[in-house]
């Protein structure tokens, strides 16, 4: 009933292919192979982690307290239950729960979805990889990160060595770990713990000749120096570890700093592809963490993370020392399929609703 696009030529308009994907894998062999890579992603994915002993695990989706991240949580409400429900942000708070009752090593590939803004490296819905070990820390995890990219690399396209946005990357051999407060200080000389709270940093900035913004905390303000600074060159694989604690509620603190915690982010092509904590096990540690968001929750920060009083229970029975690990499959896809934009990786992104 309807012709298909003019056979030489294909469908080329980006919307147009996002909307009716249907006809953009009929009239695109790129967007069949896109969609191939994918599902070996994420096979490959399940098959590294099946042969190390992980066990693959389902939790719920409509969640009663979000928590797991820093984001705004899309609300729902159940009729029969008369009862508001949020669309899991993460789900690391119930792959927690499981870890405490004895399962040692578990991960979960599924969808989160967080209210927030779309961009070529954001959708309100996406499919993220969550693990964790028992007996492990964050240096467990930058092992297991780089060893699931390499292989994704090698089984999903038979090559370590990829091309994104003109960037010739190498993800063989050993990846560089440097700190937060390293990389800032590398990029535009200002020691960001020696610039020890907010006005003394800001009065830093300022001497360099550089805008410190609005950021309301130390913390923000090193993130924000971190994001415009140093995040756009990180074009080959890179560890970024020890985060400041007030950005991380669910970190484990340094033991060689209080001020930050054990913490890492992989950075490839120049945005984050994974997350990861030497996790907190200490209950009481951990209420005050969410006391602490509960204040900044009534100041106005709408991403703050709730109190969750049931997992702090879950906590009390006792929580072995846990690494985990957070990974985008969306932005991994992406970077190995040299894709400029999410959508060209995921099937059915969200758009808006187009006028009639």
């Amino acid at each position: 009933l309807r012709p298909l696009p003019e056979k030489w030529h294909g469908l080329t308009d980006v919307e147009a292919r996002s909307r009716q994907r249907h006809l953009d894998l009929i009239a695109n062999q790129r967007a069949r192979e896109v969609a191939v890579l994918r599902s070996r992603v994420v096979t490959t994915i399940r098959s590294v982690l099946d042969e190390r002993g992980f066990l693959e695990v389902e939790t719920p989706v409509l969640q009663p307290i979000y928590g797991g991240a820093a984001a705004r949580p899309f609300t729902t409400h159940h009729h029969s239950l008369d009862q508001i429900l949020y669309l899991r942000i993460s789900d690391e708070l119930y792959l927690k729960r499981l870890v405490i009752g004895g399962l040692d090593r578990v991960y979960e590939i599924g969808r989160v979805f967080r209210n927030e803004g779309i961009s070529r490296k954001h959708n309100p819905e996406f499919s993220m990889l969550e693990c964790y070990q028992a007996y492990a820390d964050y240096g467990d995890m930058m092992d297991l990160a780089r060893l699931l990219v390499q292989e994704i690399a090698g089984r999903a396209l038979g090559d370590t060595s990829i091309v994104y946005q003109g960037h010739r990357i190498e993800l063989s051999g050993s990846w560089p770990r440097i700190s937060m407060r390293d990389a800032i200080r590398d990029a535009i000389d200002i020691d960001v713990l020696a610039a020890d709270g907010h006005e003394a940093l800001r009065a830093a900035l300022r001497a360099k000749g550089l805008d410190p913004g609005d950021a309301p905390t130390w913390s923000v303000l090193v993130d924000d120096l971190f994001s415009n600074y140093v995040e756009p060159t990180l074009i080959q694989p890179t560890f970024i570890t020890d985060y400041p604690r007030d950005l991380s509620p669910l970190a484990k603190g340094s033991a060689r700093d209080p001020r930050l915690v054990e913490r890492f982010e992989l950075f490839l092509g120049g945005f984050e592809i994974a997350n990861a904590f030497s996790e907190l096990n200490d209950p009481e540690d951990q209420r005050g963490r969410f006391e602490d968001q509960r204040r900044a929750a009534a100041k106005g920060d709408a991403e703050a993370h709730p109190m969750d009083e049931d997992f702090l229970n879950a906590m009390e029975y006792g929580m072995p020392p846990t690494g985990g690990l957070g990974m985008g499959i969306d932005r991994l896809t992406m970077t190995l399929a040299d894709a400029p934009n999410l959508r060209e990786v995921i099937l059915f992104p969200h758009l808006r609703t187009e006028r009639r």
